[in-house]
């Protein structure tokens, strides 16, 4: 029970800070294009990297690689928000604008994701 506790509160700080941030990039675009959701994704995707590279490292104990990636990068990213925004471009026609977001969103995020992992490995 503590478990899931420790990672539903995890996910509460996270979903929070995901709904600020995003808003406020969101605030400073002028196009429908989701920037927000795009930079929360790809900060959340290098996030876990860097994570997993200290869990793996033995560095991180397993109750704080749950709290931080399961938790609160868990409530910090959104897939059902990249998956709905996608299919409004879709569904209003902006076929051009959702294969660069989806493009962008999954190349840029794998990139992140590997560049936390391989950073924390060079710095030790």
């Amino acid at each position: 029970m503590r478990t899931i506790l420790t990672i539903g509160f995890g996910s509460f700080i996270g979903g929070m800070i995901r709904y600020m941030l995003s808003l406020f990039i969101q605030s400073k675009t002028v196009s429908e294009f989701p920037v927000g959701t795009l930079l929360v994704n790809i900060i959340g995707c290098f996030l876990i990297g860097v994570v997993y590279s200290f869990a793996e490292q033995g560095k991180m104990a397993v109750e704080w690689r749950l709290f931080i990636a399961t938790g609160i990068l868990g409530g910090f990213t959104t897939f059902s928000a990249f998956s709905m925004e996608s299919f409004m471009m879709l569904r209003n026609g902006y076929y051009g604008m959702m294969t660069v977001y989806v493009f962008l969103s999954l190349a840029i995020g794998i990139s992140a994701t590997i560049g936390g992992f391989l950073l924390v490995r060079t710095l030790n």
